[in-house]
């Protein structure tokens, strides 16, 4: 029995040196043979398939297999279209070790290889945890944030060619014709990865626990390329941002100040500067037609029992804009393609979270098995859809568990409360009010949280880089935006802040698009006027060229205050509410106050919330209240600190929100 396996080892030994040999003798390839291969690198230990998506001129005519060791073989392979194109699905079996495999191709009279890297998995990766309630996640679009290396301003020159993307290949960065001018509200202006590391202090000093920001992949669009949401390659950070391995030490260095990140994906569109748009693997890849077919922004064809089939096409297949091509999802290569991208960069960055851009756009179905197949891998992680839409039951639709009368389960956790929002807005720019205006309208909306499946995974929030900046909503008030701050860290949900909301951001003067309101933050580049970002400069800041900055510090402090305390404060975070609304008698008519209040509530904590939006001090009628606490109640004022007793008479000043924990 011992000589048998003495002579069964030697054979594997003498096996594995002639495949060493024979592999060496194996050409790298060429670019041209091999362009590329997605995704880039995996991981032992993971529970997604893998399908490689190579590209290589007539690849489609060639075998495959793999080198390097023994748990990992080719499956099988799949022709696309295109004959530019191969899909090859990977076996990885358990126990399969980690190192650089080859992909071996052969025609029959040439082969040449390409390595492939499987990594050892992260421990614990897939029980990581995510976003929550307990996080005030603020919103950064990094093109306007802070500018911290020129070098990359016109695509990252400091490399001068190509760079390792993780994968152990190289990457030649692409020409990126739209150009830094900070005049010039819809070009680039420089922001970057470095920029975001360099203010990281000024985020947790305002008391956010989380980053989104908007799209850092390759946007080559020769024009208003600076928003990301035309992406021109899936697996590369833009090189005007930096690159895929400060992306991953940006994570690291947010998570060591304690700060989750969530990355911003769109799997609805790409951009018509797309590497594959000049070469689809399949003629459906993308929704295209004899003509150009604009979609029709009606969400609701997918729960209307009287939709027309034609305007559900027009939702599924029309394109948002017309240099967003539509993706296929229906295409399983495609559903397949943007599955194990999203795994790959919460893999390979350590993400905390992902929000999914223009949700109900992607076709319900095969987005419903996207993120049944990200949660697969990651039972503990959130996903936030960006499900715009003004109607309550329509945007409950796209949370899981909501019970649909026709079956579907978007199996998307959370969804971003657009009802809440433009409630919160009107209500906070309405003087003259009846019946329903003003705080009824916040009073109307959580009134109908019957609706959501589950309240502690809605995204609260009153702006983000799609709207107008809310102080030129809410006319330059610095008090309306304190009451805005007020509701957004009280009332229930997971709130959001948007760049520079805390300190009233408006659009930029002279212009009236996207690119005016996505304005710079101050302090972010060499030589400008007013820096916000440090507590000597918002104590300095005036009026500039651009902008009166004068109210920045209080609201800046009110904003860090209020923050902060919500960080620890676990009525805010996971309790019940009880909201009121007050009505007054003007002769023979009853209408509404103008004031809201409600109290957020654990069996061992209390807080009590009262926004008084008239342009009068409100006396406190604590009889009101009786059916919660019975008498008067001491605690204290959030925003001061100091001790308040709630009870008759207790005044509230106008256009303020008292907030006492008790």
């Amino acid at each position: 029995m011992r000589k048998a396996a003495l002579i069964l080892a030697a054979a594997l030994v003498l096996s594995g040196c002639r495949a060493a040999a024979d592999l060496s003798a194996i050409p790298e390839a060429t670019p041209a043979e091999i362009s590329r291969v997605e995704p880039l690198s995996w991981w032992t230990g993971m529970k997604t398939s893998l399908q490689l998506m190579v590209q290589g001129t007539g690849i489609s005519g060639y075998d495959v297999r793999i080198e390097g060791g023994s748990g990992v073989s080719v499956l099988g392979v799949k022709k696309a279209d295109s004959p530019d194109f191969l899909f090859v699905d990977v076996n990885i079996r358990p126990g399969a070790f980690a190192g650089t495999y080859h992909l071996v191709f052969s025609d029959g009279e040439r082969s040449f290889k390409v390595p492939y890297l499987l990594r050892e998995r992260r421990e614990g990766s897939a029980e990581r945890k995510s976003f929550s309630t307990e996080d005030l996640i603020y919103l950064i679009m990094p093109d306007r944030f802070a500018s911290s290396d020129q070098t990359n301003d016109t695509g990252y020159s400091k490399l001068a060619g190509p760079y390792d993307d993780g994968s152990g290949r190289e990457w030649t960065v692409p020409p990126t014709p739209d150009r830094v001018d900070r005049n010039d509200p819809v070009a680039r202006h420089g922001g970057d990865l470095q920029g975001m590391m360099d203010h990281l202090d000024y985020v947790v000093d305002l008391g956010a626990t989380a980053v989104w920001n908007t799209p850092l992949l390759l946007d080559n669009q020769a024009r208003e390329s600076y928003h990301g949401y035309a992406c021109a390659d899936y697996y590369h950070i833009d090189p005007r941002f930096g690159d895929n391995e400060l992306y991953r030490t940006w994570v690291g260095k947010a998570h060591e100040k304690g700060v989750k990140v969530i990355m911003d994906v769109v799997t609805n569109h790409c951009g018509t500067a797309h590497w594959w748009m000049d070469n689809l693997p399949f003629r459906d890849w993308i929704h295209q037609g004899d003509e150009y077919m604009q979609m029709n922004a009606l969400f609701s064809v997918y729960m209307d029992p009287h939709a027309a089939l034609v305007d559900r096409e027009r939702q599924e297949s029309g394109w948002f804009v017309p240099s967003m091509p539509d993706m296929n999802l229906d295409n399983p290569f495609v559903l397949k393609y943007f599955q194990q991208w999203a795994i790959w960069w919460i893999e390979y960055a350590d993400l905390d979270g992902l929000r999914v851009d223009t949700y109900p756009y992607n076709e319900p179905g095969p987005m419903a098995e996207w993120c049944k197949a990200v949660r697969r891998e990651y039972p503990g992680i959130n996903i936030v859809g960006e499900c715009w839409d003004q109607s309550i039951p329509q945007v409950a639709y796209w949370q899981t568990g909501h019970p649909n009368k026709n079956g579907f389960d978007s199996h998307l956790p959370s969804i971003m409360d657009f009802p809440l929002r433009d409630a919160m807005i009107v209500a906070l720019t309405e003087d003259e009010v009846f019946w329903s205006e003003g705080m009824t309208r916040i009073y109307t909306v959580l009134a109908q949280d019957f609706a959501y499946t589950d309240l502690d995974h809605m995204m609260t929030f009153f702006a983000n880089h799609d709207h107008p900046r809310t102080g030129d909503i809410l006319r330059a008030d610095p008090a309306r935006m304190k009451l805005a701050m007020a509701l957004l860290a009280t009332l229930r949900g997971i709130p959001q802040l948007y760049y520079g909301d805390e300190m009233m951001f408006l659009e930029r003067p002279g212009y009236h698009h996207d690119g005016s309101k996505r304005i710079d933050f101050p302090g972010g580049w060499k030589g400008d006027e007013a820096n916000l970002f440090t507590a000597e400069g918002r104590a300095r800041a005036g009026k500039t060229s651009e902008a009166d900055y004068s109210t920045a510090e209080d609201l800046h402090d009110y904003a860090a205050r209020l923050f902060q305390w919500r960080k620890g404060c676990d009525a805010v975070h996971h309790g019940k509410t009880l909201h009121f609304l007050s009505r007054r008698n003007y002769g023979a008519r009853n209408v509404t106050d103008n004031t809201y209040s409600f109290f957020r509530y654990t069996d061992r904590d209390t807080v009590f919330v009262y926004v008084n939006n008239t342009f009068e001090p409100r006396g406190l009628d604590w009889r009101h209240y009786n059916e919660f606490v019975n008498g008067p109640a001491r605690g204290t004022d959030v925003l001061t600190g100091k001790p308040v007793t709630l009870d008759d008479g207790l005044e509230i000043a106008p256009k303020s929100a008292l907030i006492v924990e008790f």
